[in-house]
């Protein structure tokens, strides 16, 4: 059985000016996620700027997100690393907060072969009962999970159940549904591209968009699961120019602005990810504007 099915929110981690996290906000955007109607939340990931929490931070916001979330929904956690021993640990930890899955990014900067990440998905899922979602987005680490190598890691290891998929490359996707017989619980990892990753056998999205509008991308998913495809289509479209605005810069600084802008006060990113630029401040807020957002500035 999937560990969900529909949409994934890919929270962002709130800090407090002091840049410390703030885990108060962080229980408030939870219960909105959740009574939004989000099917998942999928902390510590890219979005939750994995990149530059600490080991100990790290640990302390999936115990939070695990706490908060009650069980009333899964919890996925982000454990990918470019060392594998630390994958590991972050997988292992992650069990012991009691999170229901792990996302695991492919190896960054190293730029592993495909038999470097056999070895290094079947150590990561040996080490632990969870299952994982392999994450494969080569814009952003150098490295491409092949069609080829993400069907022998599904055969080979029994916890290793699907694969958050962003590589904008729909052909590939398909070669990889085709490659494991329609049987991997294939994610969106591009907002743009949900309803096309669902028409090949994807069961739902982890979604930046879910942020801003939970309730939405929720309900793409659900009717696209129900069989009311143009219904889905329909939605997936008026979202464009929204998600592209939340992609104008690197991810998450534009999702933290938007969410700045409705009045959660999420804070800042921490560096090297810096203010986003007055243009595309602009856009973004025209952008939320257009799509029906509320800004509270």
């Amino acid at each position: 059985m999937a560990v969900f099915k529909g949409s994934g929110v890919a929270i962002v981690t709130p800090m407090k000016d002091n840049m410390e996290v703030n885990y108060e906000k962080l229980e408030e955007l939870i219960e909105f996620q959740i009574d939004q109607g989000t099917d998942c939340i999928v902390i510590a990931g890219t979005t939750g700027e994995s990149s530059t929490l600490t080991m100990e931070e790290h640990h302390k916001v999936i115990e939070a997100a695990v706490r908060f979330v009650r069980h009333r929904i899964p919890v996925i956690a982000g454990t990918g690393s470019n060392c594998t021993a630390t994958a590991v640990q972050l997988t292992q930890e992650a069990e012991e907060a009691g999170a229901d899955g792990a996302l695991v990014v492919t190896p960054y900067y190293n730029k592993a072969t495909q038999k470097g990440l056999i070895a290094h998905y079947g150590q990561i899922a040996r080490a632990t009962k969870l299952p994982i979602i392999m994450y494969n987005v080569p814009g952003r680490t150098g490295c491409n999970l092949l069609p080829e190598t993400v069907a022998e890691l599904f055969r080979k290891e029994e916890n290793i159940v699907g694969l958050k998929e962003a590589t904008g490359n729909l052909a590939q996707a398909s070669k990889t549904m085709y490659l494991t017989d329609g049987k991997l619980d294939l994610y969106s990892g591009e907002d743009g591209l949900v309803v096309p990753l669902m028409a090949i056998g994807g069961i739902g999205v982890i979604s930046v968009w879910a942020n801003i509008a939970p309730a939405d991308v929720h309900t793409m998913c659900d009717k696209f699961l129900a069989g009311d495809i143009e219904a889905a289509q329909q939605m997936q479209r008026k979202a464009i120019p929204l998600v592209d605005a939340l992609f104008c810069e690197v991810n998450p600084i534009p999702v933290k602005e938007a969410l700045n802008q409705m009045g959660w006060a999420v804070g800042s990113c921490r560096m090297p990810l810096c203010e986003m630029e007055e243009v595309h401040k602009s856009q973004l807020r025209l952008a939320m504007r257009n799509y029906g957002l509320s800004l509270a500035q």
